[in-house]
């Protein structure tokens, strides 16, 4: 395990959930949609450029397994960052609600930022739109991801098509479900925020997974041949790191 991508992406996910279902929590009805959109997009791009190089600032299962899909990373790896982005979002989430209870008259249960459909949607979407939307919504994130970066690194300008395709997501995604994309980013504020958010949350990590799946099958359609190299120099480096482990432990 590399102990510096899996911090990293405990941290980002963390400072993501924070700072961005923050925005929602505490400062939503001053910045509205668009202040709330807005959030997510540039916490994301600060993020891609502070911890993008070491990880590739997946900060979302979704991201994690259109990668995996993709045959960027392999399983193990898609594994620690799971475990890392979903410690993290609830970290995350504990240190919002810490901070939001010091907030006299702030209501956090049932709402808190979660996400929802039926009566827990600001326009009422049902069960089978709030899933395609969240299918849709998820596979343009993630397929703007891989159609920018070098295997999981975000380097130079990657992280600002990036933070702009998830600020649009949030515009279009806020009135509809609130916008998750990103289970982890749901469970987090769902387990404090009670029953009625976590009696819907299953939709929340089951329609992002398979949009981010979507979209790396999608991706190696429409760019075969740089997923083709992606993919080769992926396995390179994979099987450089096996041989390394192997030496280390025959030395």
């Amino acid at each position: 395990m590399d102990k510096r991508t899996v911090t990293c992406e405990f941290l980002g996910t963390l400072l993501l959930v924070f700072f961005a279902v923050g925005a929602a929590v505490l400062s939503g009805e001053y910045i509205g949609t668009l202040g709330i959109a807005l959030a997510f997009g540039f916490v994301l791009l600060a993020l891609a450029y502070a911890i993008g190089p070491i990880s590739g600032c997946h900060v979302n299962p979704a991201v994690t397994l259109g990668m995996l899909v993709a045959r960027r990373i392999t399983v193990r790896t898609a594994v620690e960052y799971w475990i890392a982005q979903f410690v993290g979002a609830i970290a995350g989430a504990a240190l919002l609600l810490l901070v939001a209870k010091q907030v006299p008259g702030l209501k956090t249960h049932g709402a808190f930022g979660t996400n929802g459909y039926g009566y827990r949607s600001a326009v009422g979407i049902n069960i089978a739109g709030a899933f395609i939307a969240e299918v849709i919504l998820t596979f343009l994130l993630v397929f703007v991801v891989l159609a920018v970066t070098h295997k999981i690194a975000v380097v130079g300008f990657d992280g600002l098509p990036i933070g702009l395709a998830l600020a649009v997501i949030h515009l279009v995604g806020i009135p509809l479900t609130g916008t998750s994309v990103n289970p982890a980013r749901s469970l987090g504020p769902a387990l404090f925020a009670g029953s009625p958010a976590l009696s819907q949350l299953w939709l929340f990590i089951v329609a992002p997974l398979i949009g981010g799946a979507l979209a790396a099958l999608v991706h190696q359609v429409t760019h075969p041949a740089l997923a083709a190299v992606k993919a080769a120099r992926a396995a390179a480096v994979d099987a450089a790191l096996a041989e390394e482990a192997t030496e280390d432990g025959t030395a």
